[in-house]
């Protein structure tokens, strides 16, 4: 049966704050007398959560945990707890209470007045400087090449209403990216401003490799702008060795006629073979997507569920 709220929080590490997380939840959220409910989605990380999710759910009936059988990945983790949420409106944060659960009522106060979507804008982001500098530049060129505007302040953390929610459930892509796939719906956006906390435990399980490992397929997964440049790099030599050629015919005919040196002949080919093969790395890389999306695959797979008899 349907309920008033989902709280959705994709797990990884961070055992130590999930009593804190959940029970932080539950006192915003009760605060406003709705029917609600939290999920907790174990998404293969560090430190055994899953034992800690069960203990926790024994004794709230108003939590319910998902083990998948690996590490999916962050966002197809939400997408697992979207699947199993049951509220009008859904809550997504993440588990490590840099999102403060104590925001989610004015996020809802703003949901009343009409926007489908509600982000939570971060103030006085906790992270380090070399990751806000690395969003602030990833958000900019995802906006510039998907035309969809991206707003580096803010993340997954949000209040999203049930259409929005099954929009996104329906979109079959094999690259999840959770604000980009809200943002495509075109539904209408609001923000409110939150203050950002420190993490409370665990660390971050995105390194530098993979975030750029991440930025990387998202950008080939939500956008077809470098397809295109691949087409303008080729006209461009195109039409810088047709303007080469008309100049040496037309010094042939006036009689001057020049030996091409040994440096100018290896520069050219290293220009124009690096040139193709750069551009042929592009286009496999999105011949590998389609073989990816081709197989279509699950975006994950649940092992355990703490509302069942195979809860441990």
């Amino acid at each position: 049966m349907p309920c008033q709220l989902s709280v959705v929080s994709p797990v990884y590490g961070c055992v130590g704050c999930l009593e804190d997380l959940v029970d932080r939840i539950a006192a915003a959220v009760l605060s406003l007398g709705t029917e609600f409910e939290v999920i907790l989605v174990d998404d293969g990380g560090p430190g055994e959560p899953w034992a800690r999710i069960v203990e926790l759910a024994a004794n709230r009936p108003w939590l319910r945990g998902i083990r998948l059988s690996r590490n999916f990945g962050q966002h197809n983790a939400i997408t697992a707890g979207l699947a199993e949420s049951r509220g009008l409106r859904v809550v997504v944060l993440d588990c490590d209470l840099q999102d403060p659960p104590e925001a989610i009522p004015v996020l809802l106060a703003e949901a009343e007045r009409g926007p489908d979507v509600v982000f939570a804008r971060r103030l006085n982001r906790r992270d380090g400087l070399f990751k806000r500098l690395l969003s602030w530049g990833f958000y900019r060129v995802l906006s510039w090449l998907t035309k969809i505007p991206h707003d580096h302040s803010t993340a997954n953390f949000g209040v999203y209403s049930r259409r929005v929610i099954d929009a996104v459930l329906a979109m079959p892509e094999s690259e999840r990216f959770f604000p980009s796939l809200v943002r495509w719906t075109g539904y209408s956006v609001s923000t409110v401003d939150v203050q950002h906390s420190p993490r409370e435990d665990g660390r971050s399980g995105y390194s530098l490799r993979r975030l750029l490992t991440l930025a990387g397929s998202i950008i080939l997964a939500y956008s077809d702008r470098p397809l295109r440049y691949v087409v303008g790099i080729g006209g461009l030599f195109s039409l810088t060795a047709f303007i080469l050629a008309g100049i040496a015919v037309v010094r042939y005919l006036h009689g001057d006629i020049q030996v091409a040196g040994y440096t100018s002949i290896i520069a050219s080919i290293w220009l124009v073979g690096g040139a193709s093969i750069a551009c042929l790395g592009v286009i496999g890389l999105y011949v590998g997507r389609i073989f990816v999306h081709a197989k279509r695959r699950p975006h994950y797979l649940i092992a355990s569920r703490t509302d069942s008899a195979n809860d441990v």
